[in-house]
């Protein structure tokens, strides 16, 4: 285990405590304001060190708002990956349109971010590593409400007592199964499944994405620099493979099986794909909850509302919902701050959920027809101007919070 000292400080009276479990992204966010907020924070996370490189992310919208007033936005700005052309083809290989990603997503050209996993993981740590405590190497394994707070054990051995604890543990949260049960009751399903790895870059791309699309299937090569790609490959499938979620070697197998006849650059991609120490794959999923927090503990980012990376705002979500969490607790209590965290962000997180159908649409055509629809759609969309960002980036203005005296 990895422990950072504990920090220290000359106030005098009792500082409430509080366990976030995970330092992915809304994790570390989460702690900085709350430390911001006078609560005393320590985070924990199963990975040894903080994980770094990654696929690249979005910033957008009211997130920027976010990173802005966190101090980090310069970093991330210099960070900016800048991707430059989206290319589309035809499952003979053949150019459909080559657009600005702006054109697609959304974005706003000038204001939103895009930058590796990694990098915004960096930056949210180094602006809140010296206020707060972090155990690496280790995870929350039994957690118990009582009148006083919650008692946790870790699976490295320890039992500590905090006043209230945060699950920012992703998509898979165990901390929102210890709460409410299977995630089956939570997880919808959206028809598809996807993996992705790093693999060399022979193709000469830059700054810039190419997708292939066939029914059903998809293939892309993200090129954030000039040294290595990120491959993609998505498929549909009436299920989620269960299977296949704890086996990289059955993952492997059924990716194969269903690219097995692609053509353009997919026979190359399968061979990367065997030999990735990186493999990353899941099905394409949200995470829709009635209520965000039970007692003295509650939910923040994929382990509340992941959005599915259709919508490009999981990590806006998950960044915005962390300063809307610590906020609502600034000066209440955990009853009434919990409360007043979901009212005012569960209007934002659905209108972003509800992008998925636009992305699908857009990425996934799943029919021939609805596939040659789409491409006529991008043809003209390549002879028109840029419409500009989506509302739903920035339909929401970040309330001010004081911190407590």
């Amino acid at each position: 285990m990895t422990r950072t000292d504990r920090p220290t400080g000359t106030r005098t009276t009792p500082r409430c405590e509080v366990l976030i479990s995970g330092a992915s992204i809304a994790g570390p966010a989460l702690a900085f304001w709350l430390n911001r907020y006078g609560y005393a924070v320590t985070v924990v996370e199963k990975a040894p060190t903080l994980r770094g490189g990654g696929y690249p992310v979005d910033v957008r919208g009211t997130a920027v708002d976010v990173v802005a007033r966190m101090g980090i936005l310069p970093r991330l700005r210099d960070a900016h990956i800048d991707l430059r052309r989206l290319t589309f083809l035809e499952g003979d290989g053949s150019e459909v349109a080559s657009l600005h990603p702006h054109d697609v997503t959304g974005g706003a050209a000038g204001r939103d971010l895009e930058v590796r996993r990694g990098d915004l993981s960096d930056a949210l740590y180094a602006a809140v590593r010296d206020d707060v405590e972090f155990m690496f190497g280790d995870s929350v394994d039994t957690l118990e409400q009582s009148g006083h707070g919650v008692d946790v054990t870790f699976r490295r051995g320890g039992r500590r007592t905090f006043d209230m604890v945060f699950g920012a543990d992703g998509l898979h949260s165990s901390t929102r199964e210890t709460l409410f049960g299977l995630e089956e009751q939570f997880h919808h399903y959206l028809g598809h499944c996807f993996a992705v790895f790093t693999m060399s870059n022979t193709f000469k791309l830059s700054h810039e994405t190419v997708m292939w699309n066939a029914p059903g299937r998809a293939a892309a090569l993200y090129a954030v620099g000039d040294d290595e790609v990120h491959a993609f490959l998505n498929f549909a499938h009436p299920e989620p493979p269960f299977d296949a979620f704890r086996d990289p070697e059955a993952q492997r197998e059924l990716v194969a099986s269903v690219f097995a006849d692609a053509g353009w650059e997919v026979p190359g991609m399968l061979a990367a794909l065997r030999d990735a120490d990186d493999l990353f794959f899941d099905a394409v999923g949200q995470i829709r909850m009635p209520r965000w927090s039970s007692g003295r503990v509650a939910l923040v980012g994929d382990a509340a509302y992941a959005p599915s990376f259709l919508t490009g705002q999981g990590t806006s979500l998950a960044l915005v919902g962390a300063y809307m969490l610590a906020g609502s607790l600034a000066h209440r209590d955990h009853v009434t701050g919990f409360a007043a965290y979901e009212h005012g962000t569960r209007e934002f997180v659905t209108m972003n959920q509800a992008l998925v159908g636009k992305g699908g649409a857009t990425l996934f055509p799943t029919t021939p027809q609805v596939l040659e629809e789409r491409n006529n759609r991008l043809r003209e969309l390549s002879a028109l101007p840029s419409a500009g960002g989506r509302p739903a980036d920035s339909a929401f203005t970040l309330p001010e919070f004081t911190p407590r005296t």
